[in-house]
Parts: C-alpha cells; sequence; structure tokens
C-alpha cells in the first residue's frame, strides 16, 4: 500500500489489521537499556501515552528502563518530567525545556548532550549520537506501511528510517486534517545529496505521511490528548521597547538593503519574547503581505498575522501553540493549512535554505559580552537553562543575524550584557546587532572595541558606567579583543 496523496481524501485514523495495544503493552516490548528515538519538537507532537506506561513500571519496581532517549527537540511532560522523574532516562539528547529534566541535567543524574538541530537527522541516521533500536512516534493517522504525523515533523522521517522498529501513538485529540500541512521529505544520504528544491518557503515538494517497511510495525496505540500548550506571558514593558527598536531597525533594512527589501524572510526563537517580536510586526510597515516566515515554531503571534493577511507564508517543523492559539487552529485547520507548511527539521533547519531564502534570524540570549559572544544556554556559566537548539543554525547562516534581548535579568539586579560570556554558544563573528529595550548596536563591520562601545549604549543605564570602567582597563592591556580577566571573571562577585 503507498502512503496517502490526499488527493483522495483523508485517511482512516488506524488502517485494517494493524497490531493495535493498550500503552502497557507497547511499553513492554522496549527493552531496558535501549535506545529510543521518539517524536516531538518544541514541546508538542510528542509520544504520550508509552513513555507514561514505561515510567509506571519504574516506578513500581518492575524495571529500570535506563534509556537513551533522542528526541528532535523539545518534548513535552510525559518523557521529560514523568519518565525523567521516574529515572527512567539514562542519557538524552538534544534539548531539555522542562524543570526536571533541566535539574537531572544539572545534578548529572542523567546524561544530557546539548546538539544543534540541522544536522541531528544525520547524526541518528548514520550512529554518529545514537544508534536507536525504535522509535516511538505520534500521529494522526497510520496504514501498514505509512505514518502521518501530528503537531510536529521534527526529525520524526530520519528516526522511523533509522530504528528497528516502530511504535505509534495515533492520537484522536489532534485533528487528522493537520496532514495538510505536512511536507515530508527525506533526502538522499551524501556523497550523493543533491540540491534542494525549495524557491521559496511557502513552496511543497513532498507529501504528508512518513514511509517505513511494514515489518518495523510493532504496536499501534489508541491516545486522545492535546499537547500540553505554551504559556505565554503578556508582554512586558522591555518586551514593548525591545519589538519597538526591533520593528524600526528591520523597517531601515528594508529600505537599504536589496535582500530583506525584496523578501523579508523572518525567524524568531521560541517563546513569550520570541512570540510578543512576531506580534508587534502586525503595527509595522513590514507587514504589507510579502512578509515570510521560516524557522522552527509556529507561535500564536503567527497565527495573527496569517489571519490579518499580513504573512504571504510560514514554513516551520512545529505547531508550538496556546491553548487558545490551539483552539484558532483545530477549528479551521484547513484555513491556515494553504499559508502553513511543516517540514522535517533537516530542511527546516538547513543552512542551504537560510542562506537561499536570506532569513532573518532573531534569538534570544541569557547574556552577551562587550564583543557580541552570547550564552543563550548556561546561566553562570554551569547551571543548564537548555539547549542550544536551532539558534546555531539560524544564527550562522542568516543573511542578517539579531539578537535581541531584555538588558537585565533578576528583576533588575544583573546586567545581560557582560565583560565576558561565562559561556559561548555563538562567537561574535556570527552576530550583526544587538537589540535591547534600550537601543540597537549594529555590529557590521566594527572592530573590537568599536562593537563594545555600541553595546555599552544599549545596556541598562544603570550598569554602563562600570562596563564602560571595565573596557577602559582592559585596553590598558593592550591586544586587538582587549581583556581584563581577573575582573571579568570577578564581575558578579
Amino acid at each position: 500500500m503507498t502512503a496517502p496523496d490526499l488527493d483522495g481524501g483523508l485517511p482512516e485514523r488506524i488502517g485494517d489489521g494493524l497490531p493495535v495495544v493498550d500503552p502497557a503493552s507497547a511499553a513492554e516490548t522496549i527493552g531496558d537499556g535501549a535506545t529510543v528515538a521518539v517524536s516531538g519538537f518544541g514541546s508538542v507532537g510528542d509520544p504520550k501515552a508509552v513513555p507514561r506506561a514505561i515510567a509506571r513500571a519504574a516506578e513500581a519496581g518492575e524495571r529500570n528502563p535506563s534509556l537513551t532517549v533522542v528526541s528532535g527537540g523539545s518534548v513535552g511532560d510525559p518523557i521529560d518530567t514523568t519518565l525523567v522523574e521516574a529515572g527512567g532516562i539514562y542519557r538524552r539528547y538534544p534539548f531539555v525545556a522542562t524543570d526536571a529534566a533541566r535539574a537531572a541535567a544539572n545534578d548529572r543524574s542523567m546524561a544530557f548532550a546539548d546538539r544543534g538541530i540541522a544536522g541531528l537527522s544525520d547524526e541518528v541516521r548514520f550512529g554518529r549520537v545514537a544508534d536507536p533500536d525504535l522509535a516511538v512516534v505520534e500521529a494522526v493517522a497510520v496504514g501498514p506501511d505509512w505514518l502521518i504525523p501530528s503537531t510536529s515533523v521534527g526529525q520524526t522521517p530520519a528516526y522511523v528510517r533509522a530504528a528497528e522498529e516502530l511504535i505509534v501513538e495515533v492520537n484522536a485529540a489532534q485533528p487528522l486534517e493537520l496532514a495538510r500541512f505536512h511536507d515530508v521529505v527525506v533526502r538522499d544520504p551524501p556523497p550523493d545529496r543533491g540540491p534542494i528544491g525549495l524557491a521559496g518557503p511557502g513552496e511543497r515538494i513532498g507529501g504528508p505521511a512518513v514511509s517505513f517497511a511494514p515489518e518495523k510495525l510493532q504496536a499501534v496505540v489508541r491516545t486522545d490528548e492535546r499537547d500540553d500548550p505554551y504559556e505565554f506571558r503578556e508582554p512586558t514593558a522591555a518586551d514593548r521597547a525591545i519589538a519597538a527598536n526591533l520593528t524600526d531597525f528591520l523597517e531601515r533594512e528594508r529600505d537599504r538593503d536589496p535582500v530583506v527589501g525584496a523578501a523579508p524572510t523572518l525567524q524568531f526563537g521560541v517563546g513569550s519574547l520570541g512570540n510578543a517580536l512576531m506580534r508587534a510586526l502586525a503595527d509595522s510597515a513590514l507587514a504589507d503581505g510579502r512578509l515570510r516566515y521560516f524557522g522552527e515554531v509556529i507561535q500564536d503571534g503567527l497565527l495573527d498575522l496569517l489571519e490579518a493577511g499580513d504573512l504571504e507564508a510560514a514554513s516551520a517543523t512545529s505547531l508550538a501553540l496556546s491553548e487558545a492559539g490551539q483552539d484558532r487552529l483545530f477549528a479551521d485547520p484547513e484555513g491556515y493549512a494553504e499559508n502553513v507548511v511543516l517540514r522535517p527539521s533537516e530542511l527546516s533547519n538547513a543552512p542551504a535554505l537560510i542562506d537561499r531564502f536570506g532569513v532573518v534570524a532573531v534569538n534570544s540570549a541569557i547574556e552577551l559580552d562587550l564583543y557580541g559572544h552570547v550564552n543563550s544556554t548556561h546561566i553562570s556559566g554551569s547551571r543548564l537553562v537548555s539547549g542550544v537548539g536551532g539558534s546555531v543554525d539560524f544564527n550562522r547562516n542568516a543573511h542578517l543575524t539579531v539578537v535581541a534581548t531584555p538588558a537585565t535579568a533578576g528583576g533588575g539586579e544583573v546586567s545581560t550584557v557582560v565583560p565576558m560570556v561565562t559561556h559561548t554558544d555563538h562567537t561574535e563573528h556570527d552576530i550583526d546587532a544587538v537589540v535591547t529595550e534600550h537601543g540597537v548596536a549594529d555590529l557590521r563591520g566594527l572592530a573590537p572595541v568599536e562593537r563594545a562601545e555600541a553595546i555599552i549604549e544599549c545596556a541598562a543605564p544603570e550598569f554602563r558606567a562600570d562596563l564602560r570602567a571595565y573596557l577602559t582597563q582592559a585596553r590598558t592591556a593592550g591586544g586587538h579583543l582587549p581583556q581584563d580577566l581577573e575582573t571579568a571573571f570577578n564581575w558578579r562577585s
């Protein structure tokens, strides 16, 4: 049987004759110590019932799972809270986003390795990071040799291909019409890998389903549960000021940069600030119907732009929405599917496409230093907050890379602009501009000390004198990129 192409309408949720079992029975087929590849990206589209069943067995002392779990990106509570707290995960790739998973990574009871997103499909496909024994994925429909992903595509096509066995959770709470969003493509392996045939973010070159060898399918589990929704906070005064400064900067870039002017194509990091920045675009001159989005996640702010007709197309790999956002999209999925495309991560994060579409990347930071190095993952250089995710893909390959972040943290007690970052995720070479609530530092073409002087002007006013004093002291030591290491290391003491 061939995978559905939707020309004949939507398929049945579960094909005839498939091995439908309860979650506990499916969980029993996963051996202790197994390497499990799971669906999920942006904390949505991840399996729910089978991980909980494994956790219950672990808590009851019936088994010691000690699983290695590799996901497409962040996943929700069933894996990264319930299974983690049950002690069921020994090793974890490539991203964590829950308190339980952060705690386990920070106390090293769970071995966590942070990875970028673009190359992860290949790393698993060729066994360089993890060699999966089986894949557990969520779908809206499954047949004997195909499945249709739910609210995220992520790394699912590559993981299903790499795994020896497959368990599919078919979630009746996710609309079957999600099939219309998907553009599933599996690329040939190197060295015979050809170019990606996309000329624009809104184009489609694949189909709705992930194909697999029929003998892989071990179990199908029925579920009926929505994803954990995002909770976007109301924009703060700092968020609104950052949005205003960013919008002004992008409007100027549209007028002076022919790439941005031809078809502004944006990417935003996931979270409340990114969502607020998206929403702010609706009131800008950029919202003229030519605006495009090419990134990892669709958030509520993009739904606003789509409904207003301000967005030509939105390409991502995940629908990371609030409860209200889920309600809006699920009430009219066909209305959104015309302009929204969900692709595998190896396309949504592909360096070639980020470059081809002239993407303007806008991501946040925990801290940045005077020269433009960025820490987006570790507080005080040691305590993990989350993985680097796709920011490394977009910051490195975008036409224009912007770091948008509040100038302070900790209720205003801590400057996010520091002499030297305590952990480096993105180097100065990949950052073009910094935007805070206090202004914009355009770093392009500036020497290190010039960058430092520009970034200080974006710092919170109450910290600028200390930052200027540091720069003055550092310059006495000479050098191309002057540092006073003793002062830099004692900055927070």
